[in-house]
């Protein structure tokens, strides 16, 4: 098979947050994942800019947090340095989202309002194409990252769809 010898998957996917504390209450309170490692601190140039490629009187403190079935993920809250501090949109290069799978779409996006968390239009629902019978919302987290709900309970598409090949938990006819 080409490309990455022995690739399995995507391991995790990094975020930066202005508050680390804040952002791990968020994942781990009001969307429920776990939290599994406390990194702490790092700093050096050696890892600041060599490694991590900012500026080298950074200082990083990280950690990751795993949400049910998919991959997991690491927060890091940088300080001593430049940065933007407003999110790329997703039109933006760079720009990117996470989207977190749920049964009920209804009940997870009462859960969010009535945590006070910022949700953009309301469900929409696929109703052609590969990914038809799914349904997804956009929401911001308090810092302005866009977050995703998708749900699928009947699975995406026909069933000799493309899309059938996507993460989603498991179904009898799958």
């Amino acid at each position: 098979m080409p490309g990455m010898p022995g690739l399995r998957g995507v391991e995790h996917v990094g975020l930066t947050v202005p508050d680390f504390d804040a952002a791990r209450d968020f994942f781990v309170r009001v969307m429920g994942c776990e939290f599994v490692v406390d990194g702490g601190v790092m700093d050096g140039p050696e890892v600041m800019e060599w490694q991590l490629g900012v500026d080298r009187r950074a200082r990083c403190r990280w950690g990751f947090l795993r949400c049910g079935h998919g991959p997991n993920f690491e927060i890091f809250e940088y300080s001593g340095v430049e940065q933007r501090e407003v999110p790329p949109r997703n039109s933006d290069i760079g720009g990117h989202h996470l989207a977190f799978y749920v049964d009920d779409m209804d009940a997870a996006v009462a859960h969010l309002r009535s945590e006070g968390i910022g949700i953009m239009g309301e469900p929409q629902l696929i109703e052609t194409g590969p990914a038809a019978g799914a349904r997804w919302v956009y929401f911001l987290a308090p810092w302005g990252l866009q977050l995703e709900l998708v749900s699928a309970p009947n699975g995406r598409g026909a069933a000799d769809s493309p899309s059938r090949r996507l993460w989603q938990p498991s179904f009898p006819w799958l």
